[in-house]
């Protein structure tokens, strides 16, 4: 049996490679907040394994065992995240950690049960993919807010889950997903977005926009 730990790893190195191919030993260490010399033993346990392949200096990927554990531990997570969002109430804000806690511990069993109970759900509260019982996962095509430009009409397709402030930020103007908003101006010199959400005004900062994620971008006139 794999150590929690060594999941954690495994989850990461795969988040890591989705958003840009083969993962530094010091990325996954920033990513994971530890020392390079313990992602750097890690990933020489995993490695013997046959979990990840890694040659010095070309970074780490996933091998596909390690795929479908990573998976496994990502579908468990973000199913947590829905049920306690759907059935216990706990606030989008705070599944994240909550989940973090669980997911390792579920049995296969309580896993189906909760598919089953939440109605085979594609998306977890913040909108990322739920990977099906086989780890496959369907992800619709979204861009970075900060590719919007004046104008520009959208959803709110996914937003990144692991800053409660964030998210909690992002709750008080109903930037939810499935949230359809307006660009009424982008500032000038990296500055801020200024958009409609339903008639009402909000300013989203640049470093804010980084984490939202939209699709069904449509031109409209920015009156």
């Amino acid at each position: 049996m794999l150590t929690q730990a060594a999941e954690d790893y495994l989850k990461s190195i795969y988040k890591l490679q989705e958003k840009g191919g083969k993962v530094s030993t010091g990325n996954l260490a920033e990513y994971l907040d530890v020392k390079p010399s313990s992602a750097t033993g890690m990933i020489k346990k995993l490695k013997t394994m046959k979990l990840v392949s890694h040659e010095r200096y070309q970074g780490v990927t996933l091998t596909d065992a390690g795929k479908t554990i990573a998976l496994e531990i990502i579908r468990h997570h973000r199913l947590l995240e829905l049920y306690l969002f759907k059935a216990l109430g706990v606030p989008w804000d705070g599944v994240h950690e909550e989940a973090e806690k669980l997911e390792h511990v579920i049995s296969e069993d309580m896993e189906a049960r909760m598919d089953a109970f939440l109605g085979y759900p594609t998306e977890d509260p913040h909108g990322s993919p739920i990977p099906d019982k086989n780890g496959v996962v369907l992800k619709a095509p979204s861009v970075q807010m900060t590719d919007l430009n004046n104008g520009q009409s959208c959803v709110v397709a996914e937003v990144s889950d692991d800053d409660s402030a964030l998210l909690r930020h992002l709750g008080s103007f109903s930037l939810y997903p499935g949230t359809a908003f307006r660009v009424i101006e982008v500032a000038p010199f990296e500055g801020p977005f200024t958009i409609d959400i339903a008639g009402q005004q909000v300013v989203i900062g640049r470093e804010v926009a980084k984490h939202i994620f939209v699709n069904n971008i449509e031109e409209t006139d920015n009156v």
